[in-house]
């Protein structure tokens, strides 16, 4: 825990930090024993008495009347940032630690970077945990980084406030507030880093598929892959590289769709990134299962890349699903089932296109229970699969199911 420091505890810490004894800094105008009680909070001393004490030290009096000093801000910040960076799927209590750690400091962070930093981070761990007064804390923060002018972070903001829609499934909205957030910065800013540039093409391209518009979600894709190749930026390269990928895929570009895995080969082997590495070989298998439908040869590429590769749980839904399709495939029905019955949706996954592959499952288990005579599970699932699938944007996951609920009806 980070305690407020008193007046009196921040004049003894400069003190020390000064190596001055108490006689040293009283000098001719206080006592030793006045000092004394000043630091431990026992007299309050005069304005006047504040500025010899000031003087002494080597700072002005804004600085002692600060009811957080800057480096226990720093250092608060500093543990709190360890705290949020954790990846999702390794998150505990860290939200809640933030919340305890910062909390006795909101009232008090009016100013500077680590002021708006901890209100940002602070406001988002309040909506991680469902807890009111996130907007009013992350607008609060937003203010301080415009008045610093640090784009960067006022960008993030933003793109915050876009997600949040995101993950409600509002994508209008969505691609609405990203794209008005972008369009200030830009408007009112000569320079946007590098950085912020490419996390709103990839934010942009990712929204303009989830709302159905393919043909802006290219322009803003290829626009980022440019602007990432001519500036030799790598960030963000990769999931620009698997968007590029996971359309040409659904658009059956095969000639694309292998020079963009060829990319993402040579960037995982570059960057070392086993995740990346294994996206390749994941689209490799969600081709042959989805689109070819050549079963056999999927469940080859499955046998000879899954086992190598030490799976996380962000991957076990999709090797789930894509294992069930294969034994669906091959006739292994009931193995298929206690594959697709093992899948469970992740709570952070929220693009239409990743709901839509895991809402086929419904649909693949549906032909399951025909093909097992079990007619009444296949209606039951059929239904599922077409509820969950409806408010999506048209894809050939939409299509199958809806092709699948025809068939099953008939």
């Amino acid at each position: 825990m980070f305690p407020l420091q008193t007046l009196g505890e921040r004049i003894r810490v400069l003190r020390k930090q000064r190596k001055l004894t108490l006689e040293a800094l009283a000098g001719e105008q206080l006592t030793k024993g006045m000092l004394s009680l000043i630091e431990n909070n026992k007299a309050n001393p005069s304005m006047e008495s504040l500025s010899y004490i000031a003087e002494r030290l080597g700072i002005e009096v804004s600085k002692l009347l600060e009811e957080v000093n800057p480096q226990e801000l720093r250092d608060l910040l500093k543990t709190v940032e360890k705290l949020f960076t954790v990846e999702v799927d390794e998150l505990k209590d860290e939200y809640k630690q933030i919340l305890e750690l910062v909390e006795p400091y909101v009232e008090k962070l009016s100013q500077g970077y680590e002021a708006a930093r901890l209100l940002e981070i602070y406001s988002r761990a309040l909506y991680y945990e469902k807890k009111d007064g996130w907007q009013e804390l992350l607008n609060k923060a937003g203010a301080i980084y415009d008045q610093m002018n640090i784009i960067r972070r006022l960008a993030a903001v933003g793109m915050f406030r876009s997600m949040v829609k995101f993950t409600e499934h509002d994508y209008e909205s969505a691609l609405d507030i990203l794209l008005k957030e972008r369009s200030e910065i830009e408007e009112r800013s000569v320079f946007i880093d590098s950085l912020t540039r490419l996390d709103f093409d990839y934010l942009e391209a990712v929204l303009h598929y989830a709302v159905g518009d393919a043909d802006e979600a290219i322009r803003v894709m290829n626009a980022g892959i440019e602007f990432s190749k001519e500036n030799q930026v790598f960030y963000r390269i990769d999931h620009l590289y698997r968007l590029a990928t996971f359309h040409a895929m659904m658009n059956e570009d095969l000639e694309s769709m292998e020079y963009y895995e060829r990319k993402l080969l040579l960037y995982g082997e570059f960057a070392d990134d086993k995740e990346v590495m294994f996206f390749t070989i994941f689209a490799k298998v969600h081709y042959l299962t989805s689109y070819k439908k050549e079963y056999k040869a999927a469940m080859e590429l499955i046998d000879a890349h899954y086992e190598e590769h030490n799976l996380s749980n962000w991957h076990t839904p999709y090797s789930y699903m894509e294992k069930g399709k294969v034994l669906y495939g091959l006739g292994k029905f009931e193995e298929a089932l206690s594959c697709f019955g093992k899948i469970v949706i992740a709570d952070y996954i929220h693009h239409p296109f990743d709901l839509s592959i895991f809402y086929e499952k419904d649909a693949y288990a549906a032909l399951c229970y025909l093909e097992l005579g079990d007619k009444a599970e296949a209606h039951r699932s059929i239904e599922i699969a077409v509820d969950n699938i409806s408010s999506m944007p048209r894809t050939p996951y939409k299509d199958f199911i809806m092709k699948t609920y025809e068939s099953i009806r008939k």
